[in-house]
This record gives C-alpha cells, structure tokens and sequence, in this order.
C-alpha cells in the first residue's frame, strides 16, 4: 500500500515538472517571437521615418556641389553656434537629422529629444548639439537602430545631416563600455559626437566616440 501511494506521488511530481518545464518553453517561445516582432516593427518605423526624411541627403548634396566659390553663404549655425537645431516634424514627432553609417550601410532618424518611448521609435539626442561639437545620441539595440555599433571600427565615417540639411562628417575616434550610472562620463570629455547604445545585460552602455573629421 505504501509503495503504491509512493509511485502515484512520483507520477503527480513529474506530471507537475512536466508541465512546468512547458509552460517555461512556451514562455521562451512567445519572448523570442514577441523579440522579433518588436525588432520588425522598429526597422519598419525607422524606414517609413527616413522615406519621409529623405530630401535632407538630397539637400546637402547640392550644398557639396556648390562650395568652393567665396561667395558661397554662411550657414547659419556657423555664425550662431548656439542656436538651437532646427527640426522636422514627422507624426507629431519632432528630428533633428538623419544619421549615416556608410560601413555599415545603415541610415537612422534621430529624435529631438528622449525618453524609453521614444527610442523604440528612433534614435535620440541624449544631450548638445552637432553646432556646439557636443552631441551625444543614445539608441535602442535592436539590429535595426544601434545593435551594429559594435561592427564600428576605428578610423569608420559616421555622417549626420540636420534638419536644414547641412552635412557633419566625423570619424570613429574610440569605443568604450560605460556603467549604466556614468552619466558625467557619458557626456563629458573632448568628443564631437558620442553614440551609445545598452548591452545585452543592461547593465552597461556600448558607447563609440567620434570627432569631427571635416
């Protein structure tokens, strides 16, 4: 008697791990699929963003074929660097320009400003400005927005276009990862541009620094 109570308390405690070992897997499931739609989604955003965006690129290259002659007019952030960066507003959404990894052949929309919404959208300015060489743009890691920073490589051309389509080429000076807590780190130092992305831990932030290369 006591043995065969035995083996039906067996049989209830494996019936009770199997379940939970697929409930688990079902779980594991919906995470990854619920992971890929979310990364579709930002990738379809971010395309729909820069379809709309696209006559800035336009823009600053009739701005390249024009220079040389001394006539050629001053940008206005030339004469005032502490002017506010001008934006575009696209879905009620307000940019400041457009960012370019030709390495990594990858163009992304950059928020005015942030917030945990809105980088599931885009990229956005953390704090400065491409006038003040002091810019500082944090972004999602999803492969879509800033999950190929780590693919950058020293010496790499990054490019932004503002909203007036002016053109600030830099390069990939230095990559380093940040806790999570170094927020003075993060913004300070002799950086044009800074771009930074959180790791797969969350616990720490890829961070690639680049100065003005034009």
């Amino acid at each position: 008697m006591y043995r065969k109570h035995d083996n039906n308390r067996k049989r209830r405690s494996g019936t009770v791990f199997m379940l939970g070992g697929l409930l688990l897997f079902a779980a594991a499931l919906f995470l990854t699929g619920y992971n890929l739609w979310d990364e579709q989604r930002a990738g379809d955003a971010v395309a729909a963003i820069l379809e709309q965006m696209s006559a800035l690129q336009g823009r600053a290259q009739e701005g390249l074929g024009a220079t040389g002659g001394q006539d050629q007019e001053v940008p206005d952030y030339v004469r005032n660097p502490d002017m506010e960066m001008p934006t575009v507003q696209i879905d009620g959404e307000a940019y400041i320009g457009v960012l370019e990894f030709p390495s990594l052949s990858v163009s992304l929309p950059v928020i005015s400003d942030w917030s945990a919404a809105k980088l599931r959208t885009a990229p956005c300015r953390y704090t400065g400005s491409a006038y003040r060489d002091n810019l500082v743009i944090a972004g999602h890691n999803y492969r879509t927005h800033f999950g190929k920073l780590q693919n950058l490589s020293l010496g790499d051309t990054v490019l932004f276009f503002d909203a007036d389509g002016n053109r600030f080429a830099y390069e990939v000076a230095g990559v380093e990862e940040l806790d999570s807590t170094a927020i003075e780190e993060m913004v300070t130092g002799d950086w044009d541009l800074t771009l930074f992305t959180c790791t797969l831990s969350g616990q720490t932030r890829f961070t690639v620094r680049c100065i003005r290369s034009e």
